[in-house]
């Protein structure tokens, strides 16, 4: 130890350490919850001193702004307020030894200096060019937003009339590829779709990539129209059968399928994969129980995360007056983060605090807790393949896919199909656990027999 001290502070005294010692890209991988996540900051010098982007390649994001970046050798500073996040470290023989530190979170992260945000997971599903079917880049509009939305349109050729298909993605800013997690489930399931005889149109979220309008403020209602708008676009391809325009929604897209074949017609049959049937508050109080379990979260901090969640359910639920629910939120909150968090600095807590009332009070958080998708599956009667797999933590299989074939049997629809698939998680993926830990590790993206039987379910539908 003394003479490590002796050698850094030779360095001090000779320069060794300077501003250029710390540019360039730094990587490395935290535990999140049980799930490893990689960054890489990108450290640049210039005449106004030090700047840095930040890489989160796992979740997809890239270039996000540092707002400070302080090298004071061997001490470096990076902070990010706008994900209320910080990392500080020593730099010692070229590897950043530190902690990152998140609304109260504190998580050890080491760098070494190199950039692991362009590394490829093995993906083997991952369909490569050239592709045996016809591609093209579209754009169309939603009139009633006014919003112009970009996507990729695969047919099984150039020429001819094809069934097709409008893939709409799960929560979250979402390219067409829906890419998450290192995967691209979209690319997977248009690609396996096209190539048995099938259209799929895929597109980019309001406001996401390429299309335009403002994601931040939207809900599903809104969302539906962006899917409505692709359904209309279809029409006036004459490639199209237009008798054969179906819907594939995932996740919180198993909500807004629905909600677009309950008032166009048009839309001749919807898939739901993971999609929800039961009321928003009970769907997000068993997805807390079921997430934290799956992630081995000790007991009694799942009580805690239980308790929280029910509690601000019943106040979004029960409470209209919206200062009111702001102050109650707070206070909720609070309590259970001085709790699980206690020694966390109040500074901490309270940047944790104010970024959990804000998601929560959130139009489409409230919208999501507030909807019922019962009633709106009533009033679908185009044919419906519901499918979930049985180790899905987000959604959970059984309660949701009972609730989703009794509305449909209760509005009368006689064209139902209810699919529990063994062994699944929430993306189809052939799990263990179903956590989300698992979601980037596991090489395959879309299990082949759930492909298989949706392919085999559309086509029986003439």
């Amino acid at each position: 130890m003394k003479k490590m001290m002796l050698c850094l502070v030779a360095m001090l005294l000779t320069g060794t350490l300077s501003a250029q010692e710390i540019t360039g890209p730094w990587s490395g991988s935290m535990s999140v919850s049980g799930i490893k996540l990689r960054l890489v900051f990108h450290i640049q010098q210039s005449e106004q001193g030090l700047s840095a982007t930040l890489d989160s390649p796992d979740q997809g994001a890239k270039g996000i702004p540092c707002d400070t970046v302080t090298f004071n050798p061997p001490a470096l500073r990076i902070v990010m307020r706008s994900l209320g996040a910080s990392y500080d470290a020593v730099l010692a023989n070229d590897t950043l030894k530190g902690t990152f530190s998140q609304v109260g979170m504190k998580m050890p992260l080491d760098m070494v200096r190199n950039d692991t945000s362009g590394v490829v997971s093995k993906r083997p599903q991952e369909p490569r060019p050239p592709f045996p079917y016809h591609t093209e880049e579209v754009t169309f509009v939603n009139p009633t937003d006014n919003i112009t939305l970009a996507g990729t349109l695969t047919l099984p050729a150039k020429e001819g009339k094809y069934p097709v298909v409008v893939l709409i993605s799960g929560s979250g800013p979402q390219n067409r590829d829906e890419e998450l997690m290192g995967h691209k489930p979209f690319l997977v399931i248009a690609d396996y779709l096209t190539r048995n005889g099938i259209g799929v149109l895929r597109y980019d979220d309001r406001g996401t990539a390429q299309s335009g309008g403002r994601f931040s403020t939207a809900t599903s209602s809104d969302f539906s129209n962006d899917a409505e708008a692709a359904v209309e676009y279809l029409r006036t391809r004459h490639e199209v059968d237009s008798l054969r325009i179906g819907l594939i929604g995932h996740s919180e897209g198993g909500v807004i399928a629905p909600m677009v074949a309950a008032r166009n017609k048009r839309v001749s049959f919807i898939v739901m994969l993971a999609g929800v049937g039961v009321p928003g508050h009970e769907l997000v109080k068993t997805q807390v129980e079921d997430m934290a379990k799956a992630s081995g979260v000790p007991d009694s901090a799942r009580k805690i995360g239980n308790d929280l969640m029910a509690k601000v359910c019943d106040l979004i639920l029960t409470c209209s007056d919206r200062e009111h629910l702001l102050d109650s939120l707070t206070a909720c909150i609070r309590q259970s983060v001085q709790a699980v968090l206690p020694s966390s600095s109040p500074e901490e807590q309270d940047v944790y605090i104010q970024s959990q009332v804000k998601q929560m009070l959130s139009p489409w958080m409230q919208y999501v807790l507030r909807y019922d998708p019962a009633p709106t599956l009533r009033k679908v009667t185009c044919p419906v393949l519901a499918l979930n797999g049985t180790k899905d933590t987000q959604v959970a299989a059984q309660s949701n896919l009972s609730a989703i074939r009794k509305a449909l049997e209760e509005g009368g629809n006689t064209d139902v199909t209810v699919r529990e698939l063994p062994g699944l998680n929430h993306l189809f993926q052939e799990c263990t656990t179903g956590a989300l830990n698992e979601y980037a590790t596991i090489e395959q993206t879309f299990a082949p027999p759930a492909l298989e039987i949706i392919v085999s379910w559309i086509k029986e539908r003439k």
